[in-house]
């Protein structure tokens, strides 16, 4: 088998960018965040920033609010 290939990392789901924005909600980061996901850092920033996902940031201000 060779091993150099390489399995791509995992796409998130929208419900996982919602944890995601969670837990920078909470100050977390994104370097401790991204290898519970199996991304890198880039990955949470673009979450962060709405680049993927829109509408997470929202999603979990709704869910914090809910909870409190």
């Amino acid at each position: 088998m060779d091993q150099n290939i390489r399995k791509p990392s995992h796409r998130l789901t929208f419900e996982e960018a919602v944890e995601v924005q969670i837990r920078i909600l909470r100050g977390e980061l994104h370097s401790r965040i991204a290898p519970d996901y199996d991304v890198n850092a880039g990955r949470i920033s673009e979450v962060k920033t709405g680049k993927i996902h829109h509408g997470s940031y929202e999603e979990a201000l709704r869910r914090l609010d809910k909870a409190a």
